[in-house]
């Protein structure tokens, strides 16, 4: 046989060992791939002044699942404090301030996507941790810039991890898997909620200056600090632009109003934001294309509530909005009026003023047909249907719960001994 021929039948023999193989191989390693674990969805409420984290059902009556200890290493990070007299100060000055005389220990949380872990801000620890959901134990920890860690966000995909650092003035964006820094950006004074586009290609942080002064009325609001929203590009964690609502709100007659974005939402389709300011009961929506604040709903004063703005925690008033999953209805906290409400988005009209304590803030329940506020008056979280502005559960939580973010655990997980 001339030698070409017979090269060229070894040639196509051994092609066809490997077309008959290909698939063979292909089938055993996906018959040896580990299957992805089975999640349970859950509502995480963090309980700020005790150091817990409440896990509950997500949504139908939202029963308690367990609990996490979110401070284990407690010990250690009193010992660092106590000897070093800089991080004792602040310690004690978020103590006295922003925490009412109690502790800062679990501001914000996010689990990751594999639900074994819960990432956890703790303010008065100036720090953010990973908790193991099996065995309570640190993954590890990432110590933020200056003495107090604050709100976060989580990216859409659920690997990457925003916090704010309240007195450094910075946002760190961390691996949610790692707690290694994968880029930081400057914001204004004191930032405090961040926001991913649902695309995850921007990030938006609101800065609120200083807020536990007690220069609170309207003639002394410049002495608050520089307090703007920040737009950064998510991947390179440059600046894309600066939105002062300073500006905005002198535009449109509200020089009165203060320019601190505190809590807010976005529309499905990203086209509006609907925020809230201190000292002002109600929320704004703002064009984003049109770069303009467009309405304004003031909701109804509690007679009971003081005037005195001196006695608002914090600087709020109202504090927390959610909006329900298909864009008509938002939820609002009246925080310092106690009570929640339901709004209908098109018209503004707002439903019962539903009777709660101290609402610190408003998230959507797991099928998207209520909205979850967390009591912080009563230590409890209260759900309220979309739909009828009515109150259809509550849920008793630990000391002073406030953020309340969805997330998941292993489907068979129960909570380690001691949370």
């Amino acid at each position: 046989m001339p030698a070409f021929t017979t090269r060229h039948l070894c040639a196509v023999a051994a092609a066809l060992a490997l077309t008959v193989a290909a698939p063979a191989t292909a089938t055993a390693a996906t018959a040896t791939a580990p299957a992805a674990p089975a999640l349970r969805e859950v509502l995480f409420v963090g309980n700020n002044w005790d150091g817990t984290a409440d896990v509950i059902a997500s949504r139908g009556d939202f029963t308690k699942i367990g609990r996490i200890d979110v401070v284990p290493d407690k010990d250690r990070r009193m010992a660092e404090i106590n000897a070093d007299p800089i991080k004792w100060i602040y310690f004690m000055a978020i103590r006295n301030g922003v925490g009412e005389g109690h502790d800062q220990f679990a501001d914000d949380m996010y689990s990751t996507p594999d639900g074994r872990s819960v990432v956890v801000s703790r303010p008065s620890f100036a720090d953010v941790v990973s908790i193991d959901l099996a065995t309570g134990a640190v993954n590890w920890r990432f110590p933020v810039s200056g003495y107090r860690a604050d709100h976060m966000a989580v990216s859409p995909d659920g690997t990457r991890v925003a916090v704010s650092a309240s007195t450094g003035n910075t946002v760190h964006v961390l691996d949610i898997g790692t707690g290694r820094q994968l880029g930081s950006f400057a914001t204004g004074d004191k930032p405090h909620e961040n926001v991913f586009t649902k695309d995850g290609r921007y990030i938006w942080n609101m800065s609120i200056g200083d807020v536990n002064t007690a220069l609170d009325d309207p003639f002394w609001d410049w002495t608050k600090g520089d307090r703007h929203i920040t737009v950064v590009d998510a991947t390179t964690y440059r600046q894309v632009k600066v939105i002062d609502m300073r500006e905005r709100l002198d535009a449109i007659g509200l020089d009165d109003f203060s320019d601190a974005v505190r809590p807010a939402v976005f529309s499905p389709d990203e086209s509006k934001l609907y925020f809230q300011v201190s000292f002002f009961n109600g929320f704004l929506e703002y064009d984003v294309a049109a770069d303009r604040i467009t309405r304004v709903k003031t909701l109804p004063k509690n007679p009971a509530t003081s005037e005195d703005r001196t006695t608002w925690v914090n600087d709020s008033r109202h504090h927390g909005i959610s909006m329900s999953p298909d864009g008509t209805k938002l939820c609002v906290a009246g925080t310092m009026d106690d009570y929640a409400t339901v709004v209908d988005r098109a018209t503004l009209q707002q439903g019962p003023l539903v009777a709660t304590s101290k609402p610190y803030w408003a998230t959507v329940s797991g099928d998207g047909k209520d909205c979850v506020v967390s009591e912080s008056g009563a230590d409890q979280v209260t759900a309220i249907d979309f739909a009828t502005g009515r109150k259809v559960a509550s849920v008793a939580v630990g000391d002073h719960p406030q953020r309340v973010r969805l997330g998941h655990v292993q489907a068979d997980w129960t909570a380690p001994a001691g949370g």
